[in-house]
């Protein structure tokens, strides 16, 4: 009798019935509405995304590691099957605008037991390619720091500089993040153009502009699992768009436009610029380049077709780039915490907004030592931001996030067949469970190819997939707690989810 006493005092109130306002207002305050149109959620989503990143830190290793010149072949795969997804994600978004995102998707399809198991993986995947983003700039301002200056600072102090920056300017309201992200992603997707037309001025390498990177052979390969590891990576942060549904004009249009052309534009930008480097190379030869030198594998074809001073402006936009994405990352991560503070599953005091800028203020504080705890943990083990950090965030991250859009995709035809809205069986059935159809195939993909990524490194093995399992089991574990000592709490879960 206690211990269902104490149970109970914990409870708390009952959420008010579905179809209330999509503001997201409650007493602990509401991020600031019409404050967005598509296309600057769109730059959000991009920033997130970090192209520059996906080419100059994934696609080498990609090409040395998995399935070489048909590398290319794994971005249009992984694109169609985020497309699939797409279709259903979009659907849904219709129905229901909420800072939660996948949360706020899966708890309405699947319910609110799968719902805090997807917010458990979704924080850890934003979470982990957030470090790995981390552990990258740190290193190349190490890098540059010793070229301008002859010694840097080590890569852990460069990363908590950066976090610091990032935390600032997440501090200030959502227009002023917008303005900064579009400015620094014109000159990242400028200067990739640059060197895409230059390719194609030189009329490509060694075999000329060749559609070899696209032939089945060169695709469908044994390395193509790990190919996909860095692939879905660098797609990462496309789904952000649904987060940013509180705070965008129109949210039911602005989403869904949003959510097609971030997909496309990242599809289509980062195909293209693969295609290109590999016909630059050759085909034959682009393997050998990208193990012979990863780090300066598109550096120094860029001085050599155009000019060194395109590789140095790459190089800086390399560093503005990652920072984009921290700042992206860190207002995705602060919007889930919000909103799964003001659900109640997180503490309530993540919930509130700043009185002026209207952002997530305790949600950003809190974010902000997270990273700065994992930042310090990885520099007092001595770990490697390249070589420990970066691949350890990717492969962590890509794994959970694929989970979470399985089970969004899954959540679809439930949200649909159970409640009186318009059925689309395209849209709402047959393209979501096709959809998690193929990212459970790159699970499954990725899963099967761990010990080619690791090198033979049977403890690193071991962490990526316990760590996602662990991850999902604690946020399972929690779900049964407030099933059992918050029955209605639990009972009442996602009820402030949908929109009329």
């Amino acid at each position: 009798m206690r211990s269902a006493a104490r149970c109970e005092r914990g409870a708390r109130p009952q959420f008010r019935q579905l179809g209330v306002n999509v503001s997201g207002k409650t007493e602990t305050g509401e991020l600031r509405g019409n404050a967005l149109g598509w296309a600057q959620i769109v730059f959000f989503v991009i920033a997130t995304n970090g192209p520059l990143i996906g080419l100059v830190g994934a696609v080498p290793v990609a090409i040395a590691l998995g399935n070489g010149a048909g590398t290319t072949g794994a971005f249009v795969l992984a694109g169609l099957a985020y497309l699939l997804f797409s279709i259903g994600f979009v659907a849904m978004s219709r129905h229901i605008g909420n800072a939660g995102a996948f949360y706020s998707y899966v708890t309405a399809g699947l319910g609110g037991g799968f719902g805090i198991v997807a917010a458990f993986l979704a924080l850890a995947a934003y979470m982990g390619i957030q470090l790995a983003c981390f552990g990258m700039i740190g290193f190349f301002l190490e890098q540059a720091q010793q070229q301008w200056f002859g010694a840097g600072a080590p890569w852990w102090i460069n990363a908590l500089a950066v976090a610091v920056l990032v935390r600032v300017c997440a501090h200030r309201n959502i227009e002023f993040s917008g303005q900064l992200l579009m400015m620094l992603m014109a000159c990242e997707v400028g200067i990739v153009l640059v060197f895409v037309a230059a390719v194609l001025f030189h009329g490509g390498g060694p075999q000329g502009l060749t559609l070899a990177p696209l032939l089945p052979s060169q695709v469908f390969t044994a390395g193509l699992g790990v190919s996909l590891v860095f692939v879905a990576s660098s797609y990462f942060g496309f789904e952000t768009t649904a987060i940013y549904a509180e705070e965008a004009r129109d949210p039911r249009r602005s989403v869904a436009i949003a959510t097609y052309v971030a997909l496309g534009a990242i599809t289509v930008f980062l195909s293209l610029a693969t295609w290109a480097v590999t016909v630059a190379y050759g085909p034959a030869n682009v393997v050998a380049a990208a193990q012979a030198d990863p780090g300066n594998f598109w550096f120094s074809l860029a001085g050599t077709l155009v000019s060194p001073a395109l590789a140095t402006a790459m190089n800086l936009l390399m560093i503005t780039s990652l920072f984009a994405a921290l700042l992206s990352l860190h207002n995705s991560v602060s919007r889930y915490l919000f909103a799964l503070g003001r659900e109640g599953l997180l503490w309530r005091w993540l919930a509130r907004v700043h009185p002026r800028q209207r952002t997530p203020s305790t949600a950003s504080a809190l974010q902000f030592g997270i990273s700065a705890a994992c930042i310090l943990a990885f520099a007092a083990f001595g770990a490697d931001p390249m070589a420990a950090v970066l691949p350890l965030g990717s492969a962590i991250a890509s794994i959970a996030m694929l989970a979470v859009q399985v089970l969004a995709s899954v959540a679809v035809p439930f949200f649909f067949l159970s409640r009186p809205l318009p059925r689309q069986p395209w849209r709402t059935v047959i393209a979501p469970l096709a959809a998690a159809l193929a990212l459970s195939g790159l699970i499954a993909l990725i899963w099967r190819s761990l010990p080619l990524l690791a090198g033979g490194n049977e403890s690193f093995v071991a962490i990526i997939p316990s760590s996602v399992a662990a991850v999902a089991i604690a946020g399972g574990a929690y779900a049964l707690w407030l099933r059992q000592c918050r029955a209605e709490f639990y009972r009442n879960l996602g009820q402030t989810l949908e929109r009329v």
